[in-house]
């Protein structure tokens, strides 16, 4: 493997398809592209301020580095990344990507970052300005994660979270098959048109939230008092270990909660329209699991 230290490079593709190369203390300066159409790369405490240094490349390791706001649209396109110990200053990053995994990664200005993504693993990651995060992306793993802005994994597949804190309005919208473990979601209209939505052990806060979902399961679950209106037209089996401000028209299923403030059926309710709303206290009814599984 060819080393390059202590060098810096600027203009137009400087290491353009370039292989089996270490760079180690580089500064790429501003300029295009300058590991476009790479494979086997390692770059170690390098810093990058030049628009879209890795597109099109196969097989590469980035730690202790910094991607500066003017190398936007740093990764696309490329497959089989591993970052780590990294900061992220520029926008537009991740997209058309394969097989990555991140950790300990900072992205304080993660506009639009993390489209079309597929098989990515995150440990260890905070983001922030970061609307639209994971658009259309799927088989993605998190854990340990800390996310500011709006419309986050929206469209996504096969999604698994643990130990997060999500502050984004329209998160989860129209999602498949995603499990999140151990949690804070909070912002308004929470995974509306999700199918196979899992919430386990999440504390949820933001108004209607879980509407119009098919499938929707809530293990544990805690509602802050702003998460009203919750479940509308929703296929829903929750249990719910807090107070409920107000459930409006849950299609079918059961809602277990420790009780309600408003419980509103009206004649706008979509059949079949048998939904059972219960308290944990009432005496009618069957748990089906054992309560010590629930927390109650």
């Amino acid at each position: 493997m060819q080393v390059i230290k202590n060098a810096e490079f600027g203009g137009e593709r400087p290491l353009y398809a370039s292989r089996d190369l270490r760079l180690e203390n580089i500064t790429i300066h501003p300029g295009e592209s300058a590991l476009k159409e790479c494979a086997r790369i390692e770059a170690y405490g390098c810093e990058f301020r030049g628009k879209y240094p890795f597109w099109e490349t196969d097989g590469f390791t980035v730690e202790n580095c910094i991607f500066r706001e003017g190398a936007r649209a740093a990764l696309w396109y490329s497959r089989d990344l591993k970052m780590r110990d990294t900061l992220v200053e520029a926008p537009k990053m991740f997209r058309e990507m394969e097989h990555a995994s991140l950790k300990n990664v900072q992205i304080p200005h993660a506009h639009e970052t993390f489209w079309f993504c597929r098989d990515f693993e995150l440990e260890d990651v905070e983001l922030a300005e970061g609307d639209y995060l994971f658009l259309h992306s799927s088989d993605i793993r998190i854990r340990n994660y800390r996310h500011q802005g709006n419309y986050a994994f929206q469209y996504c597949k096969n999604v698994e979270i643990r130990d997060a804190v999500l502050d984004s309005k329209d998160a989860f919208w129209e999602t498949e098959n995603v499990t999140v473990h151990d949690s804070v979601l909070s912002g308004e209209y929470l995974g509306w048109y999700a199918k196979n939505l899992r919430l386990i052990g999440c504390r949820i806060a933001g108004t209607q939230p879980l509407c119009y979902c098919d499938g929707l399961v809530l293990e544990n679950c805690i509602f802050e008092p702003d998460a009203d209106l919750a479940f509308e037209y929703s296929r829903v089996n929750a249990g719910i270990l807090s107070p409920v401000t107000s459930v409006k028209n849950p299609r079918s299923g059961r809602i277990l909660a420790q009780s309600y403030g408003e419980v509103i059926l009206d004649g706008n309710i979509k059949a079949p329209a048998d939904c059972e709303i219960k308290t944990w206290d009432d005496p009618d009814t069957d748990l089906g699991i054992p309560s010590e599984t629930l927390g109650y």
